[in-house]
């Protein structure tokens, strides 16, 4: 934490970064990206992810895919200046090994984090287990997080491996996004255990549906953190007051 000042928490999902950027919307949205994260340095306490980081992540024992380097390149130099940051799996991201807690001090929570800050007991997770209307997606969950689905990724080739997730990336994006309608329902299904949930906690924050949303279920503030396709979005909190706010590089 850093002296003499308020506490500042940022939580923010849904970068979808690509390991290797072939357009100009995701080589853009990783420019801003990275000025977001320096823009945090040196005045943030605590950066909560919330998921989707990445397009695709996986901890090999001695490979590491390059084109992530920037962005973990800005997670260091914020654990450096004193920045605490949380990592929480999404359903693009959740094949994390020791990288990030051996090399970056970085602490990885594979479904949710729960944690009372400047006094509020702050509930964060991806939000994709809480989604209604998506059973086929639910199934597909299950069955890829299996010990034998990531034994299977674990022996192909690293060049292979990236290929056959992107395959799977997109099958999952196309599900989460195959009409305004089906996401909406989603969304809804976000909202619902937020309400169900909200006399335990005093705000609850998830990504996944990449629609910011603040709402306030009695005195439970649910957000939404959108996403970085988008929006540009991200919760701030300071002193315990929590406000949903859009990056503007300029």
């Amino acid at each position: 934490m850093r002296k003499g000042a308020t506490l500042r928490t940022i939580i923010t999902s849904d970068f979808h970064l690509s390991f290797s950027p072939n357009d100009q919307d995701k080589i853009e949205r990783a420019g801003r990206v990275l000025l977001f994260l320096e823009s945090l340095r040196g005045n943030t306490d605590l950066l909560i992810l919330a998921g989707d980081v990445f397009d695709l992540w996986y901890d090999w024992s001695n490979t590491l895919i390059k084109g992530y380097f920037p962005v973990l390149k800005k997670f260091a130099d914020l654990r450096e200046a004193g920045c605490r940051i949380v990592l929480i799996a999404g359903n693009h991201d959740f094949w994390f090994g020791n990288f990030f807690p051996e090399h970056l001090g970085i602490e990885v929570y594979p479904e949710d984090f729960t944690e009372t800050i400047d006094g509020k007991r702050v509930f964060v997770t991806h939000g994709d287990k809480q989604t209604v209307n998506d059973l086929r997606y639910k199934i597909f969950r299950w069955f890829i997080r299996l010990p034998i689905s990531k034994r299977i990724f674990s022996i192909i080739h690293p060049e292979i491996s990236l290929r056959l997730g992107i395959m799977l990336s997109r099958t999952s994006r196309a599900r989460n996004v195959s009409s305004n309608k089906g996401s909406d329902i989603r969304g809804m299904g976000l909202e619902r255990f937020a309400e169900r949930n909200s006399k335990r906690y005093d705000l609850i924050a998830m990504g996944h549906s990449h629609k910011p949303v603040t709402k306030t279920f009695g005195n439970c503030e649910y957000f939404n953190t959108g996403d970085w396709i988008t929006h540009n979005s991200y919760v701030e909190m300071i002193d315990g007051k929590a406000e949903l706010k859009f990056f503007d590089e300029n």
